[in-house]
């Protein structure tokens, strides 16, 4: 299936916090006028903008995407429409955040080349990583990890990471968030 423009369910959220766009853009660090753009369906965020909104709200980053559905009887990721930020990475939603379990589960797919720098997440928030195909390096700080299909990393992320496709072909991550100790399962 093709990937698809991220729809955002910001002012839903926003609302249920009782926050005004200028309340919102404090808390976020996110301009009010890309909120308002955000909000009217005028501009999609990049995938740094939406860890600032889940980041400001202390949220997941599922919170904010429309269509998201329940975990349980969830459809398989073939099945998912994958969402594409623009020059950035794909993302397909296998699992929603589920506060049972305080995790969220993504299907990633970098293009050859491509390089995706991540800002520090909620302090607290762990990260898995496991390379279903390609080879990738996983950059933290000024240490860099090379993976393969096959192998898997657990880390801290709220520092800041990111992810270098170096091979020939796309690489395809399978990402799990954890929340469990960044307040969010209150």
């Amino acid at each position: 299936m093709a990937a698809q423009s991220v729809k955002i369910r910001l002012k839903a959220v926003r609302t249920k916090a009782g926050l005004s766009l200028s309340q919102t853009a404090e808390l976020t660090e996110v301009s009010k006028a890309m909120l308002g753009q955000i909000e009217r369906g005028e501009s999609s965020p990049t995938i740094a903008t939406l860890w600032k909104l889940a980041k400001g709200f202390h949220l997941p980053l599922s919170a904010f995407i429309e269509d998201m559905g329940p975990t349980i009887g969830a459809l398989s990721p073939a099945r998912r429409s994958a969402v594409k930020f623009e020059d950035s990475i794909e993302v397909r939603t296998l699992f929603a955040f589920d506060p049972l379990f305080g995790t969220e589960t993504f299907i990633i797919t970098l293009s050859p080349g491509q390089t995706h720098a991540s800002d520090p997440h909620d302090s607290g928030i762990i990260e898995d990583v496991f390379v279903i195909s390609g080879r990738i390096e996983i950059l933290q700080g000024s240490h860099v990890k090379v993976m393969a299909a096959g192998d898997g990393l657990r880390f801290k992320a709220d520092q800041p990471h990111g992810y270098r496709n170096i091979g020939a072909s796309p690489a395809i991550l399978h990402n799990t968030m954890h929340y469990q100790k960044a307040g969010l399962l209150e």
